[in-house]
């Protein structure tokens, strides 16, 4: 039970655990030990986002679970903020199916005797005031757990800690046994910020930027965020797409958090008004930092889609502002990629006389005309000219001008007189 004596210091707390290391043929994975050195050099009051005095406790190589039990209990009973890491390998009880984390003596025929309970640790920090832990995860689950994860959409318990981290599935492709991705890019996104930002953008940095293999568990998901789709960009009115040299403006909406983008009650802790993540990710584009601004768009649209779905309006909007993030880093490619595919995904839900069907259309349209490169642009030109096709109150000069230059595109070159 958490409990604060009246004259009680406040005190900060950081625990920091690694668990067994998740191995495949004979090749380390996820390595606990070095993700915990790692985080072990940054100082407790950056970790921690505090000013207090901080006690820091590191616990590599524990084998056994009681020993881990009585340091949980130690740090959760501590009064002020808690960080709590934990890094290693999930496994399950084959008998009990219950969810536990693998510890350096853990044995495959006695689970339930050598490794830690997730129960218990859901059970320590249950006590905990809203608002004062956060958990930071950084697993692999191996073939056991993974059916687990699986059955209750991720990791179940823990109802009051802000919970961020990844797991990875059992099986992805072999690592080196160093610092992991994600561990790596949430220690390098705190030393590289003037201030220390948000839990949920470091979170969302270092997902994006991580590398994780295709199926890993991203926490928290939109709906544990209680995210809410931001303020709807103002469409274009027709007579729709501008001409190729124009720039379209889809982007000046979503610059700036006009209305705020969740419910007071349901904000998201993070810069911008009312957690707002568009205006952060705006600045770093700005400021010349595209791919940290497109890591972070990029996780922002991974729990949407999760959310509401690959198909819905939040997710749409999502891939526009990719598009426009890609357009202002100069990668004409994806832009045109991205605002074909939003197109499209509007032109199926809304019909072809919605407004914002033909300013998606313009996005894809501009970013097309601005590619140089020959390959890509007859690469991704005919199905540009399919979707106008498909736009029944498209100006007809539009499709005529990118036929026009398909044409050229795909003309041989002539080859260069040389001179005599």
């Amino acid at each position: 039970m958490y409990l604060i004596g009246p004259g009680q210091q406040q005190r900060g707390h950081v625990l920091l655990i690694a668990g067994d290391a998740a191995v495949r043929r004979g090749t380390v994975q996820l390595a606990p030990s070095a993700n915990l050195a790692a985080l072990a050099m940054v100082p407790a009051s950056v970790l921690l986002g505090s000013g207090l005095p901080t006690d820091t406790v590191c616990l590599d190589g524990a084998r056994d679970p009681n020993t881990v039990l009585a340091r949980l209990r130690a740090a959760a009973a501590t009064p002020g903020p808690l960080l709590l890491y934990l890094s290693g390998r999930l496994t399950a009880d084959r008998r009990g199916r219950g969810l536990y984390l693998a510890l350096a003596g853990t044995a495959r025929a006695a689970v339930r005797y050598t490794a830690l309970p997730w129960d218990w640790l859901v059970g320590e920090l249950r006590g905990r005031p809203a608002g004062l832990t956060t958990v930071l995860l950084d697993l692999a689950a191996d073939k056991e757990a993974w059916p687990l994860l699986q059955e209750c959409g991720g990791l179940p318990g823990l109802p009051s800690p802000e919970v961020y981290g990844v797991v990875c599935p059992p099986g992805f492709a072999a690592g080196s046994g160093t610092v992991s991705g994600y561990t790596r890019h949430w220690i390098e996104q705190l030393r590289r910020s003037p201030s220390r930002p948000a839990d949920v953008q470091l979170h969302a940095l270092a997902a994006g930027a991580a590398g994780l293999p295709p199926g890993a568990l991203v926490l928290p998901t939109a709906r544990e965020l209680g995210m809410r789709p931001g303020p709807q960009q103002q469409p274009l009115p027709p007579p729709l797409p501008p001409l190729p040299q124009q720039q379209p403006d889809r982007q000046g909406s979503w610059q700036e958090a006009g209305a705020p983008a969740v419910p007071p009650s349901d904000r998201v802790p993070g810069e911008g008004s009312g957690g707002d993540p568009r205006p952060h990710i705006h600045a770093l584009a700005t400021a010349g930092r595209h791919s940290e601004a497109a890591a972070l768009a990029r996780a922002w649209e991974e729990h949407v889609r999760h959310a509401y779905g690959f198909s819905s309006p939040e997710a749409v909007q999502w891939a526009e502002i990719r598009a426009d993030l890609a357009r202002m880093a100069g990668d004409f490619l994806l832009a045109t990629g991205l605002w074909i595919g939003a197109c499209r995904v509007r032109l199926a839900g809304q019909g072809a006389a919605d407004p914002e069907v033909y300013a998606a259309a313009a996005g894809a349209l501009y970013c097309w005309s601005r590619l140089r490169d020959r390959a890509s642009a007859v690469e991704s030109g005919p199905e540009l000219l399919a979707l106008l096709g498909a736009l029944p109150a498209l100006e007809p000069r539009y499709l005529r001008l990118v036929q026009a230059r398909l044409e050229a595109l795909r003309a041989p070159e002539l080859p260069r007189a040389v001179p005599t």
